[in-house]
């Protein structure tokens, strides 16, 4: 008998492998079926559509507008319309795909503070994993790639855009990327310590202290490093060391 647990995970995978399908359909299929109307008309059906969650099929018009009238007044527009839906339909390599796109063909343009801090948010969506995270698994284990791209792609958009309305909501979302980053070190830290590769887990630590002395995980990471260094024998090492996290504990 299947238990609960394995229902669920069937279940859950049996409705991904449902929408994989159904979004799998050649695009160039989907613009066809698409009414032949002005790019306006067209336009306002997708606004409507993508205004009321119903991003597949916002999708599909857009693509069509996209097709139809890539010189048009609104194709601009259009594909930032088209990154949004991509990104709530969780088609991120399309809509990183699309931003590229749009930053390469307009380096210039007005709202490219939007598409870097869109391009952050896709990268942190890629990095989730649904399955692992609805049963409640630590990944904290896994090398979190796409975290420093989103961490990357708002550091741009603070840097290039300081007066974005995006910026402050981009600087508290890099605090959380920053942790998310620390903690996997401090994760690979403790693994070297466990199996006695002391110079490694050391040097784990120090990165931390070096790269991510803003996050929550450097009290962590100088523990690892004091006893990292009073296992190797490296005395000088591990006071000062030692002298760091007391400072850091008061």
């Amino acid at each position: 008998m299947i238990n609960i647990k394995r229902k669920r995970v069937f279940s859950a995978a049996l409705i991904l492998l449902m929408l994989s399908a159904c979004s799998s359909k050649p695009e160039q299929e989907q613009i066809e079926r698409v009414p032949n109307k002005s790019a306006q008309a067209l336009y306002d059906d997708a606004k409507q559509t993508l205004d009321s969650g119903l991003y597949i099929r916002a999708i599909e018009l857009l693509s069509a507008i996209d097709s139809r009238y890539p010189f048009g007044p609104m194709s601009k527009q259009v594909q930032m319309d088209l990154v949004y839906a991509h990104y709530q339909s969780n088609n991120t390599d399309k809509s990183i795909a699309t931003i590229d796109r749009f930053i390469r063909l307009n380096p210039n343009h007005k709202d490219l503070d939007y598409m870097y801090y869109m391009r952050g948010l896709n990268n942190i969506k890629a990095d989730e994993n649904a399955f692992q995270e609805y049963f409640g698994v630590d990944r904290a284990d896994r090398d979190p790639i796409k975290t420093r791209e989103a961490y990357k792609d708002l550091d741009t958009l603070i840097k290039k855009y300081p007066t974005s309305s995006y910026a402050d909501e981009a600087k508290k979302r890099q605090v959380w990327l920053l942790n998310k980053m620390a903690r996997y070190e401090v994760k690979v830290a403790n693994y070297y310590y466990d199996r006695q590769a002391y110079l490694a887990a050391a040097n784990r630590g120090k990165y931390v202290v070096e790269h991510f002395g803003q996050s929550s995980y450097v009290k962590e990471a100088l523990e690892i490093m004091v006893n990292s260094y009073d296992k190797l024998g490296l005395s000088d090492l591990r006071d000062h060391s030692e002298q760091i996290l007391q400072a850091n504990k008061n």
